[in-house]
């Protein structure tokens, strides 16, 4: 992940469990760009190296549910929907959505990768997930977007200036 950050038009970087989504600056043209980020992956992949640097291990720290709580049913519902149901087809976008909670029937959900910031996750929220969650468990009566922590847990972002201090000790 550090060598991508050393090409100037890359912005951020986020790594799903079998995709790597790179944002690039405005400015930035990806006929130019595409080549060089390749490039640096494959250079990596054949270098041996692990991805990152270190993970962090946060597990469920993500939630404010408790497993045995009065609500576990439904959460374990809503997560097995959104695992089956909306998790592949917003990877197919190079993005994802994580579980962030359920509380009062509002289920908080997160966007991430491609998906974050873009205009229609609006809408693949509300008018997608939004509805199929209501369909199949009558307990929920909204979904919000939740914006904030952004390590899943098996999903990293890579933080520009940590990387960039990193690799001023290094050299």
């Amino acid at each position: 992940a550090a060598r991508l950050f050393l090409v100037d038009e890359v912005e951020g970087i986020f790594f799903g469990s079998d995709f790597v989504t790179v944002t690039k600056s405005e400015d930035a043209d990806w006929q130019m760009l595409k080549p060089v980020i390749l490039g640096v992956i494959m250079e990596h992949f054949v270098s041996g190296k692990p991805v990152m640097l270190d993970t962090v291990d946060i597990g469920a720290a993500h939630t404010n549910d408790a497993d045995g709580g009065p609500d576990a049913e439904i959460i374990g519902q809503i997560k097995e929907l959104l695992d089956t149901r909306v998790r592949p087809a917003v990877a197919m976008d190079g993005g994802d959505i994580v579980y962030r909670g359920f509380q009062n029937g509002v289920v908080m959900l997160q966007m991430q990768g491609a998906c974050q910031g873009c205009p229609s996750s609006t809408a693949t929220l509300k008018l997608g997930i939004e509805n199929m969650l209501r369909h199949y468990i009558p307990e929920v009566v909204e979904v919000r977007q939740r914006v904030g922590a952004i390590l899943g847990d098996e999903l990293y972002v890579v933080d520009q200036a940590r990387v960039t201090d990193y690799l001023h000790h290094v050299r």
